[in-house]
């Protein structure tokens, strides 16, 4: 009797002419291997290419911010040699969701007042809440810096702008959010949002109004 090959047709493993002695377990495990990792592969770019479309039709877009209005009850610095800085500070602060299909959880925002990336207030915390589609909320929470020691670096240029009677500051908002789309929550994501407006001071005090420069810049 003739030798067979595997199959009986006169073909080894995979088409590689080895006989019925041979063992072609490893052959059919290469391509159990191959085919699984295809599947991984095609799974992958699956998912990706659904997020792709989800997020082209979605097009998520940051929340805005607005400063409308900051009224300064209080503005004393003292001045060397204790460079003391105390600051009472009410502002009104609108946020829009300009989304059609995505709502925002605001799950932490902390406000503050600054002047030249100087902390001069403590952080007022504000409290959680949902915005939906299109949705604006405002604000008006109270800023207080009872007694802020000024960095040395700062107290000329401080002293100048008061006595000039015009005062750079920035309203900054530091908290996270989550997206919602449908019943899809999505994880933490930090938001920074930070607004400049013009104090105008008289004789070294707080003057009758406060100017915005522009709108808030935010990134999240």
């Amino acid at each position: 009797m003739s030798g067979k090959h595997c199959g009986d047709h006169g073909k080894g493993c995979g088409g590689h002419g080895k006989g019925c002695g041979d063992d072609c377990s490893w052959w059919e495990r290469w391509r159990l291997y191959r085919r699984v990792l295809w599947f991984i592969v095609g799974f992958i770019i699956l998912i990706l290419l659904i997020i792709l479309i989800i997020w082209l039709v979605l097009r998520p877009s940051k929340p805005r911010f607005y400063l409308q209005n900051e009224v300064v009850l209080q503005f004393n610095y003292t001045g060397p040699p204790s460079n003391l800085l105390s600051t009472v500070v009410q502002v009104t602060i609108a946020s829009r969701n300009p989304n059609d299909r995505i709502g925002i959880y605001y799950d932490r925002a902390n406000v503050y007042a600054a002047y030249r990336n100087q902390q001069i207030t403590l952080a007022t915390a504000l409290p959680p809440f949902y915005q939906g589609h299109n949705d604006v909320v405002i604000w008006s929470p109270y800023l207080f810096g009872p007694n802020v020691p000024v960095a040395p670096s700062l107290c000329d240029t401080l002293t100048q702008d008061q006595s000039s009677g015009f005062l750079l500051i920035h309203v900054k908002i530091d908290g996270l959010i989550r997206w919602k789309v449908g019943s899809w929550t999505s994880d933490h994501y930090h938001l920074f949002v930070s607004c400049p407006a013009f104090l105008t001071l008289k004789n070294g005090r707080p003057g009758s109004g406060v100017q915005q420069l522009s709108a808030c810049s935010v990134e999240v």
